[in-house]
C-alpha cells in the first residue's frame, strides 16, 4: 500500500473491467436518485440542499491526520441524508465528487464511478438506513437526534470503506494482500468515522436547534415543533 490511505480512489487503482462496472453502477444509481429526488425538493429543501453540498465540499477539502502518513476527510453522506433525504443527499455528494475530480484532481476521473458508488450511493444509503432504524430515538429530542447522527455517520464511513474493499477485491492489484488492505482501510476508517460522527452530530444538532423543521429525518414526527418551541424559549 502507499503511505496515504483515503476514501478517494486514484486512476489506475482498479483494472478496466472493474472501473467500467462501477461507472455503470454510479450512472444508474445517480439516475435513480435524480428521479426520486424530485419528490423531496421544494421551496425549503432546495436551498438546504445547496447549503449541504457546499458544506460537504468545504469539509471534504480539509484533510485531517489519522495516523502517520494517513489522512481522512468527511464523506458527508449521512449528514446530507439526515438533513435533505437520501435521494437528494446522494445527488449532493455526487456533485461534490464530480467537481473535486474535474476541477481539483481529487480522485481520479476513471475512478469517479467507484468513488461515487462508495461515498454517494453506498455510504449515503447505509447512513440513512441506520438513521431510519433509529428514528424513534432521534424523535425523542435533540440529544437523541445527535446520537443518531453520530451513529449514522460512523456506519456511513465504515460501510463506504467496505465498498472500497469489495472493489479492490474484484479489480485491484493482486500484488497486495487483500487481508492487509481490508484491515488497513477498515481500521483507518473506523477512526475517520468517529471524527465524521462528531462533525455530523454537531452540524445536525445546530440545525435542529434553529430550524428543526428542516431536518428530513424528523418529518412525520411531532418533535420538530417541540424543538422549535424550546429553541425559541
Amino acid at each position: 500500500m502507499t503511505t496515504s490511505v483515503a476514501m478517494h480512489m486514484s486512476d489506475g487503482l482498479l483494472n478496466s473491467p472493474t472501473t467500467l462496472l462501477f461507472l455503470g453502477v454510479a450512472v444508474v444509481g445517480v439516475g435513480v436518485a435524480a428521479v426520486r429526488a424530485r419528490a423531496d425538493l421544494d421551496d425549503r429543501t432546495a436551498p438546504m440542499a445547496g447549503l449541504v453540498a457546499a458544506f460537504v465540499f468545504a469539509t471534504q477539502m480539509l484533510n485531517f491526520p489519522v495516523l502517520a502518513g494517513v489522512s481522512g476527510h468527511l464523506l458527508g453522506g449521512a449528514l446530507a441524508a439526515i438533513l435533505v433525504g437520501p435521494w437528494v443527499g446522494a445527488l449532493c455528494v455526487s456533485i461534490v465528487l464530480v467537481v473535486q475530480a474535474v476541477v481539483f484532481s481529487d480522485g481520479g476521473l476513471s475512478a469517479l464511478g467507484a468513488n461515487i458508488t462508495n461515498m454517494a450511493l453506498i455510504g449515503t444509503a447505509a447512513g440513512f438506513g441506520t438513521a431510519l432504524l433509529l428514528k424513534r430515538v432521534a424523535a425523542r429530542g435533540r440529544t437523541g437526534l445527535v446520537l443518531v447522527a453520530f451513529t449514522a455517520a460512523l456506519v456511513n464511513t465504515v460501510v463506504a470503506a467496505l465498498g472500497f474493499v469489495l472493489e479492490f477485491a474484484l479489480g485491484g492489484d493482486a500484488a497486495f494482500d487483500l487481508g492487509t488492505v481490508a484491515a488497513t482501510i477498515l481500521g483507518v476508517h473506523v477512526l475517520i468515522g468517529i471524527g465524521e460522527g462528531v462533525i455530523t452530530a454537531l452540524t445536525v444538532g445546530a440545525v435542529a436547534a434553529v430550524r428543526p423543521d428542516l431536518v428530513y429525518l424528523l418529518r412525520g414526527t411531532a418533535k420538530p415543533l417541540e424543538l422549535r418551541g424550546k429553541a425559541a424559549a
